[in-house]
């Protein structure tokens, strides 16, 4: 029975110990948010971590407030300090996900301590690569940094260059980050692309709209720089004098490896090494062992590169059919265009440049051809002089959004723009004719309408 009381007192001491400590959390913790929100970062912060030690599940805010505390104690830190700072940062982060796990995103703060690592170097690149792979694996959905993309690829070249990874282990990656900058871009441009339709009809955008806008497109910016360093990384590695030799070396062990031969093949096709055997035997064993969007693309480049047209067409039409991944699909599209504006068949090439657009809304180059094929058509489009030259504006309208879906293509576009604005009607022009605002219907196959502006 004695024993049964001291038991229960000691209970009883305990659980009035832990609500002393959490009424004495609560005191501190409120006095220290009060000083984080005023930013007395230095006042707040041995506080945080008292509360943080004694009761780390009292708050989330607890952590939200410590983050910002440390950043502020590590923005003036050097060396040995801002080492621990940094370590106290990816603790901090590491016991906010232990503790709150339901409001903490855990490829997030993966992500989070693979940059801090990777930006302080601390540790060996092959551990910061380790690190960004896991953040990426667990969730490429979050993974939209365009500098921590760049950081995990440029990282696993430098392994590469090392001798620790191999270069189909670069292709792979490569292959992955491409796509997903790429799906990034599909995703900001459809988003923009109908206020930009809405702006170029004259139709003012809302306060809202002008900010989606903005930021759509310094986002595509970030993009596009991103997308033009990971090429730029991966550099010569890529180029056909060699790939040729390592698939040829590697063929006869791969040959019914489909990963690989996707892979080789991929790599040929989109540096147009099409020319040598080595693809041929690639694309043949492809088809063989798996018949799919791809492979009727490779043997599509083949038959064009033979000069057999129809061939080519019949095989880029499957493989345009088959293809599910967007981007991908898209580029079979832009493939048949380009064989029908080289034909000289406008109207069909606009529709699958269309075609290629809807698949991947990001694909600048398909304005700019239709907006080259509408300039070339001028002279046969429209009844009067004034008419003709009109078909300018259009061009240049279509040449704009180029540049605006693509910020890589913004020099060519704007160049465009700038030609086709100087063969369409003048000032003088405009006045002559009294059309000033007025909406000109473009006859023949263009078939669409552009307003006179006000200049």
């Amino acid at each position: 029975m004695k024993t049964k009381i001291i038991i229960a007192f000691s209970g009883l001491l305990f659980a009035t110990g832990a609500l002393f400590a959490q009424a004495d959390c609560a005191t501190k913790a409120a006095l220290a948010y009060d000083d984080a929100k005023a930013q007395r970062y230095e006042q707040a912060y041995p506080a945080l971590m008292e509360v943080k030690e004694k009761c780390p599940t009292y708050s989330l805010a607890t952590f939200q407030y410590l983050d910002r505390a440390i950043s502020h104690k590590m923005a003036n830190a050097q060396g040995a300090q801002k080492e621990a700072l940094l370590e106290e940062m990816i603790q901090l982060m590491n016991e906010r996900l232990k503790h709150f796990p339901d409001k903490t995103n855990a490829a997030e703060v993966k992500g989070d301590v693979a940059w801090l690592k990777y930006e302080n170097g601390i540790g060996t690149k092959e551990t910061q690569f380790n690190a960004f792979d896991e953040a990426f694996k667990e969730s490429p959905e979050s993974f939209t940094s365009p500098k921590r993309i760049y950081a995990y690829f440029s990282l696993l070249v430098d392994l590469q260059d090392q001798g620790k990874k191999s270069l189909q282990d670069v292709f792979e990656l490569y292959e992955e980050v491409i796509g997903k900058i790429e799906s990034e871009e599909n995703k900001l441009a459809e988003m923009l692309a109908p206020l930009l339709e809405k702006q170029e009809a004259g139709t003012d955008l809302t306060g809202k709209e002008k900010q989606l806008v903005d930021n759509a497109e310094i986002n595509l910016n970030a993009y596009s720089t991103v997308k033009s360093s990971v090429n730029g990384k991966l550099g010569q590695r890529a180029d056909c004098d060699n790939l040729i030799p390592l698939y040829n070396k590697d063929f006869e062990e791969k040959k019914t490896d489909v990963k690989w031969l996707k892979i080789a093949s991929e790599r040929l096709s989109q540096k147009d090494c099409t020319e040598d055997p080595i693809f041929f035997k690639l694309s043949e064993a492809l088809h063989r062992a798996e018949p799919s969007a791809k492979s009727a693309l490779y043997l599509g480049q083949l038959a064009e590169a033979e000069g057999k047209s129809s061939q080519a067409m019949k095989y880029y039409n499957e493989s345009a059919n088959l293809e599910t991944n967007a981007s991908d699909k898209s580029r079979v599209y832009m493939k048949i265009a380009e064989n029908y504006k080289k034909q000289g068949n406008f109207s069909q090439a606009r529709s699958f440049y269309r075609n290629a657009l809807a698949a991947q809304p990001s694909a600048g180059r398909a304005y700019l051809q239709i907006a080259s094929m509408y300039a070339q058509s001028a002279n046969n489009c429209g009844e009067t002089t004034f008419e003709k030259r009109a078909v300018y504006w259009l061009a240049a309208d279509y040449a704009a959004r180029a540049g605006r879906v693509d910020p890589s293509l913004s020099r060519i576009a704007n160049e465009s723009v700038a030609a086709y604005k100087g063969r369409a009607p003048q000032k003088a022009d405009v006045f002559q004719e009294g059309k000033q605002g007025q909406t000109i219907r473009i006859s023949c196959w263009i078939g669409e309408s552009v307003k006179v502006p006000a200049l």
